[in-house]
């Protein structure tokens, strides 16, 4: 049908060219740009993911410039180990030489003095954009949470979220000098002190170059004694008598509930048949406080009494005049220590030459406090558990137990990661975990925040006097004996005494720069390879993005000749139909 109204030929044609246009403009915007999808509208869910991956791109192109920047400073740190290495064995060799029989040491520890101030040049030089890891500045270079070193290594992209990882390791594996001390060429200060009060002191070096460690801490009872001054001679007349009661091995009501036992109770008479027999020459006389303790011990030890009279000597070994004491053997059976003189009669003799009523009871020695202070169980190299310390444990001489404890140990049990006991608190519940199970008799609990209470329960352990003790013996650590030794303070002159200690100082702490030295190469190798993952990573998603919206060049390119002779022929068809209309046109004109 032909229409004057309507050109439903030319309509079809310009669709037709519409249509062609659209998938020409389409092709030709591939072409110029060489992408599929470049825009949201071409295919949301490529172009998403296609932007995101392109975000991320940047994000580890920025990573691989902070890995380059991590190497950079490794190189310069490494290379000031090298060097100081060298210089470390040349002045190990010159402390060799110095044994020799006629070496002029001054000139020796001139030498050695320019290597030092050598080695600490390049401690200062190896400096990268103001970055030293061979001379730091660091409060506590032991401090986990002080001396940690994050180099970017990653980023990373997860269900939740993005995040960037790290490259961690420690300055206290690396620095030679820590303003603050405790550098590889320093005295070591990862000191645990007193190991929360377990030991009664830190390490320390002596004036003989020697490390002093300590390897116990108990408190021990003693059993109960008075000691009195021997005022005089006595002298027994035939009938003469002095008597009195000792008792032993009371319980002491301070230091328990009751009830209590009251002790071993023996009547003691000395008279003149005693004196003679012991001092036939005498006459019946007691001339001197070593015969009167003889005479006391004697008639003690005859009635089975459970006490004695003795003696003393000083720190020197020599005799104490006139000091007497009498003291319980603690051989009664009893749980108690005490001795207890009562009823006391010499109205025949006239004197009891310094001996008088008393009662006086032993300590107990099942109970200490410790002296708590603060402490880190520091990492140690490798050793993926840190520093460990051991200790032995008993009360009362019962076989003791072996206790161990790490830096790991300390973390699982607290729920930390740095290794520290910090309150009095924390040091009980270690304690507890450690001693607890062998010894559910012990009571553990912190007096204040400097102060642990250890002690036997007194409702189950009744024992009092030289038979009780506590504590802590064969303490050890595992880093000890540390250096106390400074690189720079070394002086062959002032302290020739020690060159055989230097020299093993230099070894120790040469094999420790050594150690610095592979600890950067293993670090330099995980940042290469990282490096190299992350550039094969960028390849990764290029590829991938370009999978996803690259456009293919040679089918886009044939698809636009053949758009191009579409757009042709649409054109032809169009005027076609719009010479149609012509036709009609003439109809009227006739």
């Amino acid at each position: 049908m032909t229409s004057i109204l309507t050109n439903t030929s030319a309509m079809a044609a310009l669709q037709t060219l519409r249509n062609v246009g659209n998938q020409l403009s389409h092709s030709q915007a591939q072409v110029s740009s060489g992408l599929r999808v470049q825009k949201a509208a071409d295919n949301a869910a490529y172009w998403s993911i296609a932007t995101t991956m392109r975000s991320d791109k940047r994000a580890i192109s920025a990573v691989s410039d902070a890995l380059a920047f991590a190497a950079a400073k490794v190189d310069v740190a490494y290379a000031g180990t090298e060097a100081v290495s060298d210089l470390l064995a040349e002045f190990k060799a010159k402390l060799v030489a110095a044994k020799e029989n006629g070496v002029d040491k001054t000139k020796i520890q001139t030498e050695l003095e320019q290597l030092k101030q050598q080695i600490v040049s390049i401690a200062n030089s190896a400096s990268f954009n103001g970055v030293n890891w061979l001379n730091t500045d660091i409060a506590d270079i032991n401090d986990s949470d002080l001396n940690k070193i994050s180099l970017t290594s990653s980023f990373i992209r997860n269900g939740g979220g993005v995040s960037i990882g790290t490259s961690d390791f420690h300055l206290s594996e690396l620095a030679l000098f820590n303003q603050n001390g405790g550098g590889i060429l320093q005295a070591d200060t990862r000191k645990m002190k007193t190991l929360g009060g377990i030991r009664n002191f830190d390490t320390f070096m002596d004036a003989f170059g020697v490390i002093q460690m300590d390897t116990s801490n108990t408190a021990i009872g003693f059993r109960a004694v008075k000691d009195f001054n021997f005022t005089g001679p006595l002298t027994f007349d035939p009938g003469d008598t002095i008597g009195f009661d000792v008792t032993v091995d009371a319980d002491n009501p301070s230091d328990l509930d009751p009830p209590y036992n009251p002790g071993k109770t023996t009547h003691i008479v000395v008279d003149r048949a005693m004196v003679d027999a012991l001092f036939p020459a005498a006459n019946g006389t007691i001339s001197t406080y070593s015969q009167y303790a003889s005479l006391l011990n004697h008639a003690l030890t005859q009635a089975n009494s459970g006490a004695l009279a003795t003696t003393y000597v000083d720190y020197n070994g020599n005799p104490i005049i006139d000091r007497i004491g009498i003291q319980t053997r603690e051989n009664s059976g009893l749980d108690g220590s005490a001795v207890q003189i009562s009823n006391l009669d010499f109205s025949s003799v006239g004197s009891g030459s310094g001996l008088s009523n008393f009662l006086v009871y032993g300590t107990r020695g099942s109970q200490m406090t410790l002296n708590f202070t603060p402490f880190e169980v520091y990492m140690d190299g490798d050793n993926l558990d840190g520093v460990e310390m051991h200790f032995q444990f008993s009360v009362n001489g019962a076989p003791p137990t072996d206790h161990t404890f790490n830096r790991t140990y300390v973390n699982q049990l607290l729920g930390k990661s740095n290794g520290k006991i910090e309150t009095s608190d924390e040091m009980v519940t270690l304690l507890q975990s450690l001693a607890g199970p062998d010894w559910p008799d012990v009571i553990i609990e912190a007096a204040s925040p400097s102060a642990i209470s250890v002690r036997s329960d007194k409702a189950v352990d009744r024992l009092s006097g030289g038979r009780t003790n506590i504590g802590f013996t064969q303490i050890s650590v595992s880093i000890e004996p540390l250096a106390e030794q400074n690189f720079l303070d070394i002086d062959i002159v002032a302290n020739p005494q020690l060159i055989d200690m230097y020299t093993g100082y230099i070894e120790v702490v040469s094999a420790d720069v050594i150690g610095a030295g592979a600890t950067l190469g293993a670090l330099k190798k995980r940042i290469d390879t990282q490096t190299a993952f992350t550039q094969s990573l960028m390849d990764t998603i290029d590829r991938g993005i370009g999978r996803l919206v690259d456009a293919d060049m040679e089918e886009v390119s044939t698809r636009l000749k053949a758009l191009q002779t579409q757009q042709q022929l649409a054109i032809q068809s169009l005027q076609i139909a719009n010479g149609n209309a012509d036709r009609i046109m003439q109809l009227f004109e006739r």
